[in-house]
């Protein structure tokens, strides 16, 4: 009998006066996908985002361009008009772009932005995805965001409202998480802590388990694990600043359980 036929997707092709979006990951250069590193040795030209580790940049080709334009919260960041011009530009000129960013280019990436900007000058763009730090954090420390007994969904979601934007809804969002069992796996959280943590103790108990994860996946990764109620106590007595991710919910309860071993292990991991 025959052996059964393997399908084989072909390689996704980069063509010249294209943009590729491509999510570098959460810091790890190993937990890059192998599109990812197809994309980034084909590109005649990359922008790379200030939370892409380096080590990423050993696939690039050494004839490649590297424009580095640094976005990161609360620090001095390159415009995203003048990134979008730069992707623009270099498309019409026959470049294989590809714009390099932290996690997922679609998950607080500004990715989506930049896609319907290229569409609209009817630029060939595409999207490859990558690991996003609220999943690799929590993952580094052996616990999921989804549970049977624990997490019924998982919500993605920002500190960081655009200028002008009353922002997310802490209150609403803490009964919805109460009543439907969900994670918060908050982004960019750190600076406006108090208000977070003010605003989800209307809906949800203090005693409600938490995790904050920096540099994530990184070498340097360190963690805290408490509760709600002692967040912003924990950022400071811990050190803990940008850039981070907070989990809340009882599945950070799985934390715990792997340190419990070591007094210290349960509240930090440098």
């Amino acid at each position: 009998m025959n052996a059964p036929a393997h399908v084989i997707t072909p390689a996704t092709p980069f063509h010249p006066g294209s943009v590729t979006l491509v999510g570098a990951g959460p810091g790890d250069p190993e937990l890059l996908t192998l599109k990812a590193v197809r994309a980034i040795a084909s590109a005649t030209m990359l922008l790379v985002d200030d939370l892409v580790n380096d080590a990423v940049l050993q696939h690039a080709s050494p004839q490649a361009r590297v424009v580095y334009v640094g976005k990161r919260g609360g620090c001095k960041s390159t415009p995203q008009a003048f990134i979008e011009k730069l992707m623009l530009m270099a498309a019409r000129e026959g470049e294989v772009v590809v714009r390099l960013k932290g996690g997922d280019p679609f998950i607080f990436g500004r990715g989506g932005e930049e896609v319907e900007h290229l569409r609209a000058q009817c630029i060939a763009v595409q999207v490859i995805n990558g690991i996003t730090a609220g999943l690799a954090g929590l993952t580094s420390l052996g616990a999921p965001l989804t549970h049977r007994e624990h997490a019924h969904g998982v919500v993605f979601i920002t500190g960081h409202a655009k200028p002008g934007d009353a922002g997310t809804d802490w209150k609403a969002l803490a009964a919805t998480a109460r009543d439907a069992k969900l994670t918060l796996v908050i982004y960019m959280g750190v600076s406006s802590a108090a208000k977070i943590q003010a605003e989800l103790l209307t809906g949800l108990n203090a005693s409600t388990p938490l995790a904050i994860i920096q540099h994530a996946s990184l070498p340097q990764q360190r963690h805290a694990v408490c509760t709600l109620g002692e967040l912003t106590a924990t950022l400071h007595s811990e050190g803990l600043g940008s850039p981070s991710v907070i989990v809340v919910g009882d599945v950070v309860r799985g934390v715990a359980a792997v340190s419990h071993s070591s007094p210290q292990g349960a509240r930090r991991s440098a």
